[in-house]
């Protein structure tokens, strides 16, 4: 396949891309800098197209409709989900830029979405059910995957609207729990603050996620939403303990120093039935490994 991907220096995307290249797969690549793809051992398998997505300047060639398919990972200004300007400024932008490249004849989009579309819900989410977002982002994600399906009837194209849960691995955002943990401990530092660590989340490593996302793409025939999740909820706790022990650490966890995000519900991870029966899911993968190293 003729893959096109946005986000292809982020957390997901070298992944994604370093797999897709691995798989045969023929990659061009969108990004603001070209010099951001050149730390990669993959940026001289790709093709570079230097423009950013979200300025209303930016204009696409006739011939971006070679490419079969559409990996839309790219979005501005996370982690911070509260921020209104996912709604005034990314959400407008992202969709302009999918319409132009709708209008140019793409017809196959696979969307990164989030599972915080699903808002408070607790316990096991399927895609069935009705989202309910609270924060920006997610009503930005909620709005843009209505938009897209509105589009469906009159040009015709797939969408794949994937919902990510939680992901870990290397590259991780510094803000998130896990790299702020690394860093307090390779800096030697006896506590860490944290919540009470009881809310239960769905975890996934980030190489595996970009491998599902891959298998989802290559599967052409399939259109509608997906879960890309463990189906196994963890407590944060608990992940926080096997990071602690994998890195042979004695850190002294504060608990309870921060309060519990008020945008979650306290348990919930995602139903794993249609992601099943779409990849290769590994098992009796234990949380932090995966079938395969990271690339």
């Amino acid at each position: 396949m003729k893959l096109l991907v946005t986000g292809a220096t982020g957390f997901i995307g070298n992944q994604l891309v370093a797999k897709a290249l691995h798989a045969g797969h023929e990659v061009t690549v969108i990004v603001r800098d070209t010099k951001r793809v050149l730390k990669y051992d993959w940026s001289d398998q790709v093709d570079i197209i230097e423009a950013d997505i979200e300025q209303a300047e930016s204009s696409w060639p006739d011939s971006i409709a070679i490419h079969d398919a559409l990996v839309h990972l790219a979005w501005s200004g996370l982690p911070n989900y509260q921020a209104d300007f996912h709604l005034e400024q990314v959400l407008p932008a992202h969709k302009q830029f999918l319409r132009q490249l709708i209008e140019k004849g793409i017809q196959q989009i696979l969307v990164a979405g989030t599972c915080l579309e699903y808002g408070k819900q607790e316990g096991c989410l399927s895609e069935s059910m009705t989202t309910y977002p609270e924060t920006p982002y997610a009503i930005a994600k909620d709005q843009l995957r209505e938009w897209l399906k509105s589009l469906q009837k009159p040009f015709g194209f797939t969408l794949q609207w994937c919902r990510l849960f939680y992901m870990h691995g290397v590259g991780q955002n510094a803000n998130s729990l896990l790299s702020q943990l690394d860093v307090a401990i390779t800096n030697g530092e006896s506590v860490f603050n944290m919540s009470g660590g009881q809310q239960q989340r769905d975890f996934l490593p980030v190489e595996l996620v970009a491998q599902y996302l891959l298998e989802v793409v290559e599967r052409q025939d399939f259109d509608g939403i997906l879960n890309i999740c463990s189906g196994k909820p963890i407590t944060v706790l608990e992940l926080v303990k096997k990071f602690t022990e994998a890195r042979h650490s004695t850190i002294k966890l504060n608990l309870g120093y921060y309060s519990y995000p008020e945008y979650e519900a306290m348990a919930f991870w995602g139903d794993t039935e249609k992601l099943k029966q779409l990849v290769s899911v590994p098992r009796n993968m234990t949380l932090g490994e995966s079938n395969e190293s990271s690339s």
